[in-house]
């Protein structure tokens, strides 16, 4: 074949899969019959194949009160939508829904079609369960149970049990449908992230497990953010043909490798171009490498477009004042005649760390939200700036820690579109050293260009 697409290839051992997720089809001759067979032949296209496929939900239409229709429809995805995968040679493993699983009658018939494990909590046998490949555990939580409350609700106890029983893997990953954390700025507990008073626990166990990644869908966008050095990765674009947001987001698959130095992955369209990538973790910051940045002055550490890769790090160290809410400088990038495109400072009486972005001209700017410093503390920390990460891409950790997590932001795009001005500013806005001035007794900043592995 000369269509082929290369495979990201792990190191040995290693694994190397395709995630992807929400194709709402099942119906024979609809819309999304053709445009999950868009995504579907560009998997067929990798070359070598991927050792397995996962998929977090929605692979049907659903939502009908008539089981046989709903056992019709994943006949039509498996024998005819998906009969070009031999899935004796390469499995392919599902969570559940909420186009598949929305009540008691399609929690059956999903047990009765996918005949998944039944290693699952009680209740939830075929519904939630495990998979062990070699140092790779595999888990699946059903996030909407109606033996809890539908939608939005999870078991967390089962979910810590299991990796503890597979404390022993190298890699984990856990699968489920509903988002922890808000995409692009939809957000609502319960229908588009799993429901408030799971979430915290749920986050805690992952971290603690040392999980490499939850990866789910539901939010009709590809998304990828970190919180507390655990990967959240969002895909929905099989073949739903709404997007969240339109002219943003893009049907795809994620093929992925993942081995003892991490996790990479590539997101392809459906003409098999490589729109995103991302290589995990962020390579150790070496501390000979940083250069202090004088208060008040410009510098050129990066212009233009970086390469696929490049991180951006800034060590932030000092004391915030105290009695002032006004918005304080850190650092920004002055352009002629516009606000700055970037800028990174603190604002509001908690003096909260935030990165503003500017987008055009006459456009609101888009707001990145790290932690509250607090008024006369002593703080030090460490930024990265990855644009690969897209919205995600904004990230900080307290020197020190070795976790890094994203800052919040609603944008559906990220770093990724800004073209780096030449000059930076310290300790004052682009209008001079009046302009936002840093209010503080003490204020270092230096920086470091990397690239990622």
């Amino acid at each position: 074949m000369n269509d082929r697409i290369p495979s990201l290839l792990p190191a040995n051992p290693g694994h190397q899969f395709v995630v992807y997720a929400d194709a709402c089809s099942g119906v024979p001759d609809a819309l999304h019959e053709r445009t999950f067979a868009s995504v579907n032949n560009v998997v067929r296209r990798l070359h070598p194949a991927p050792e397995f496929i996962l998929f977090p939900g929605d692979e049907i239409i659903g939502l009908t009160t008539d089981a046989d229709a709903l056992r019709a429809q994943w006949r039509h995805w498996f024998e005819v939508e998906m009969a070009w995968l031999d899935r004796r040679v390469v499995p392919l493993w599902h969570t559940t829904g909420n186009h598949t699983t929305y009540d008691e009658m399609s929690e059956a018939v999903f047990r009765e079609v996918l005949k998944l494990p039944h290693n699952g909590p009680p209740g939830q046998q075929g519904l939630s369960y495990w998979v062990r490949r070699d140092d790779l555990v595999l888990v699946f939580v059903h996030t909407l149970w109606s033996g809890l409350g539908g939608e939005g609700h999870v078991e967390t106890d089962w979910l810590q049990a299991v990796l503890e029983q597979h404390k022993d893997a190298r890699h984990k990953l856990v699968l489920g449908h509903h988002p922890v954390y808000p995409i692009n700025g939809f957000s609502g507990s319960y229908q588009r992230e799993i429901g408030h008073e799971y979430s915290a626990r749920f986050w805690d166990i992952l971290v603690r497990a040392d999980v490499t990644a939850y990866l789910c869908s539901h939010i009709l966008a590809f998304d990828v953010q970190v919180h507390r050095g655990v990967l959240q990765i969002c895909t929905a674009g099989a073949g739903t043909a709404h997007r969240m947001p339109d002219g943003v987001e893009y049907l795809h698959c994620v093929q992925a490798a993942l081995d003892q130095h991490g996790l990479r992955y590539q997101v392809l369209d459906t003409e098999g171009v490589v729109r995103e990538q991302l290589a995990w973790p962020l390579p150790a910051l070496d501390p000979t490498a940083w250069a202090p940045l004088p208060r008040g002055i410009s510098l050129a550490p990066l212009s233009g477009t970086p390469a696929s890769g490049t991180v951006v790090a800034l060590k932030l160290s000092g004391r915030t004042a105290a009695g002032t809410a006004a918005p304080q400088t850190l650092l920004c990038t002055p352009a002629p005649d516009v606000i700055a495109p970037l800028w990174l400072g603190l604002r509001g009486p908690n003096q909260t760390l935030t990165l503003i972005l500017g987008r055009e001209r006459g456009r609101s700017p888009h707001y990145w939200v790290g932690p509250d410093l607090g008024a006369g503390s002593d703080f030090d920390l460490d930024i990265a700036l990855y644009p690969d990460m897209g919205p995600g891409g904004v990230l900080w950790r307290r020197s020190g820690d070795a976790r890094w997590t994203s800052f919040t932001a609603i944008s559906a795009t990220g770093l990724e579109r800004l073209s780096w001005p030449a000059n930076w500013c310290v300790g004052h806005g682009e209008g001079g050293p009046e302009d936002k001035r840093y209010a503080g007794q003490r204020l270092d900043v230096a920086a470091s260009v990397i690239a990622s592995a």
